[in-house]
C-alpha cells in the first residue's frame, strides 16, 4: 500500500512540476511580447511623429514592408478620381482615439505617374449602409484639381475567417481589402499600399481625416504576474499535499 501510494505522489508530483513550468513558459511569453509590444509602441511613436518625406517612388513600391514602412508619414500630391468611394466599417480605432463606430471613406486619387493611390479620406460618423449606389461621403472632396495631401502609409488587410463578408449593393467592406475594392469598383493601377489621411481636412468636416496616435492595449504584464501567481499558488498547494501524505506513512 505504502508503495502504491509512493507511485501515485511521485506521478503527481511530475504532472505538477510540468504544469507549473507551463505556466512559468506561459508568464516568461508574455514578458516577451511585452518587449515586443513596447519596441512596437516606440516605433510608431517615432514614425508617426516624423516630418512628412515625399511618396516612395514607382520603382522602390515592390520593396515596402510593413515591417518597416507600416505609419510612414508622408507628403504628396493627386487628384481624386470621379469613381464609386468604399466604406470600411470601424467600431472604433487603436491609433485614432477621436473616433468610434462608423465607417471610414476610401476613394482612388490618380498620382503624378499615372498610378492610383487609395486614401482613406477619414471617417464618417454614420454607418451609410442606408444609402443607395449613387451616394458618396466624399463628394466635396472630387474637385478634378490636384490636392496637396499629408498621410500615413497603410498596407492592405484581407478579411478573417469570422469576418462578414462585404455589402457590395452599399459598397461596404469590414476589412481594409484595397485589392477587392479595385476590382468591384474598377479602380485601376492601383498602388500596393494605400495612405490614411491627415490633411487637409474638408470643410464640411466629413468625412473627418486627422493625426495618428498610438493606443495599443498593453496588459502583457497583468496576465505575466497571473501565469506566475497560478505557479506559485500550485506550487504551494502541491507542497502542503505533500507534506500532510509524508506525516501520515
Amino acid at each position: 500500500m505504502t508503495k502504491l501510494a509512493n507511485k501515485s505522489g511521485l506521478g503527481l508530483g511530475l504532472f505538477t512540476l510540468a504544469v507549473i513550468a507551463l505556466f512559468i513558459g506561459l508568464g516568461v511569453w508574455q514578458l516577451q511580447r511585452r518587449a515586443e509590444k513596447h519596441a512596437l509602441i516606440a516605433a510608431l511613436t517615432e514614425r508617426l511623429a516624423a516630418t512628412p518625406s515625399a511618396l516612395p517612388p514607382l520603382a522602390d513600391w515592390a520593396a515596402l514592408s510593413p515591417a518597416r514602412d507600416e505609419f510612414r508619414r508622408v507628403s504628396f500630391s493627386a487628384t481624386y478620381e470621379s469613381r464609386p468611394d468604399a466604406m470600411v466599417y470601424s467600431s472604433g480605432s487603436a491609433v485614432r482615439p477621436d473616433v468610434g463606430l462608423g465607417t471610414w471613406a476610401f476613394l482612388p486619387a490618380q498620382l503624378p505617374n499615372g498610378r492610383t493611390v487609395i486614401v482613406n479620406t477619414g471617417f464618417v460618423q454614420n454607418t451609410m449602409q442606408d444609402r443607395s449606389q449613387q451616394d458618396r461621403a466624399v463628394r466635396p472632396l472630387v474637385t478634378g484639381q490636384s490636392v496637396a495631401m499629408t498621410g500615413y502609409l497603410r498596407f492592405p488587410e484581407k478579411a478573417g475567417l469570422l469576418m462578414p463578408p462585404p455589402t457590395r449593393d452599399k459598397r461596404l467592406w469590414f476589412s481594409r481589402d484595397i485589392g477587392e475594392m479595385a476590382q468591384d469598383l474598377g479602380w485601376k493601377n492601383v498602388a500596393p499600399f494605400y495612405i490614411d489621411l491627415e490633411m487637409p481636412v474638408p470643410a464640411s468636416g466629413v468625412p473627418k481625416p486627422g493625426p495618428l496616435n498610438v493606443h495599443l492595449k498593453d496588459d502583457h504584464m497583468q496576465y505575466a504576474i497571473t501565469w506566475f501567481g497560478l505557479a506559485a499558488a500550485l506550487l504551494v498547494a502541491f507542497g502542503v499535499w505533500w507534506r500532510s501524505q509524508r506525516r501520515s506513512t
